[in-house]
């Protein structure tokens, strides 16, 4: 007589527990590292949030909207009383190119969401003062060294800024600023009263001090990000990893 063994049950691995079987365990493996190699694209090509305002960008905006504030009325101040007539016309054109660059101050500040001085600061209203009070050659060569050396002091300050910023429209912004400045030096040496010698020396730092540049670049927060990429390569790897493992745990 023929022996009738147990009846299979129909959608049931090997086992008869119900568990499913290798099969369907690398199809599943398989589906989530198709759908991770679909999401790693997207991530890629995803945009980066926009970069907060550290202290040096926020400097930055303030010492061109405030080199602004005294620069325009000083220049209009120049063309109308300098005694010589090439500081009355270097007076009218740098006013004239600061009306420019101020506006672009003050449009990147709406746009960035930052607050901007609104007045000169006490220093530079007391140059203002002073001009108004000198005439003739007295005038021509206040108004010249006053300008020079503050052109002078804010000019580097713009390079760094510009050279370590994460801001798209702060770069934009340094970029215009040290075509103004580099042109008002020379518009201001152009007069022949740019006094050299009572200019504060530069401050250059030595290029081999590596700790000087590594405490610069930990205050910046210039650590470079890590990667969305890297992430989802990480992530699918260790997806295969775990299923190759699952994958002979039930296979024994």
């Amino acid at each position: 007589m023929r022996q009738i063994g147990p009846r299979r049950t129909p959608g049931r691995g090997r086992t008869g527990t119900g568990a499913p079987g290798p099969a369907r365990w690398m199809a599943a493996i398989l589906a989530g590292l198709i759908a991770g190699m679909v999401l790693l694209p997207s991530a890629a090509s995803a945009e980066p949030a926009p970069a907060q305002l550290n202290a040096a960008d926020t400097m930055l905006l303030n010492g061109v909207r405030q080199a602004g504030l005294w620069e325009i009325p000083a220049g209009q101040m120049a063309a109308e009383k300098g005694k010589r007539q090439r500081v009355r016309e270097v007076g009218a054109e740098i006013a004239k190119q600061h009306v420019e660059l101020d506006q672009m101050v003050v449009d990147t500040a709406n746009k960035l969401g930052a607050q901007i001085p609104a007045d000169p600061r006490a220093d530079q209203k007391g140059w203002l003062a002073e001009m108004q009070v000198a005439s003739g050659d007295r005038f021509d060569q206040t108004f010249v060294s006053r300008l020079r050396a503050a052109h002078g002091k804010i000019f580097p300050v713009i390079g760094a800024v510009r050279a370590g910023t994460r801001n798209d429209d702060v770069r934009k912004l340094a970029d215009a600023a040290n075509i103004f400045v580099m042109n008002h030096m020379k518009l201001l040496e152009s007069t022949g009263l740019v006094r050299y010698s009572e200019l504060p020396p530069a401050a250059v730092p030595a290029l081999q001090d590596e700790g000087m540049f590594a405490r610069a670049r930990a205050n910046a927060g210039s650590g470079a990000p890590v990667s969305g990429n890297l992430i989802w390569i990480v992530l699918i790897a260790a997806l295969a990893a775990g299923g190759v493992a699952t994958f002979r745990l039930v296979r024994r």
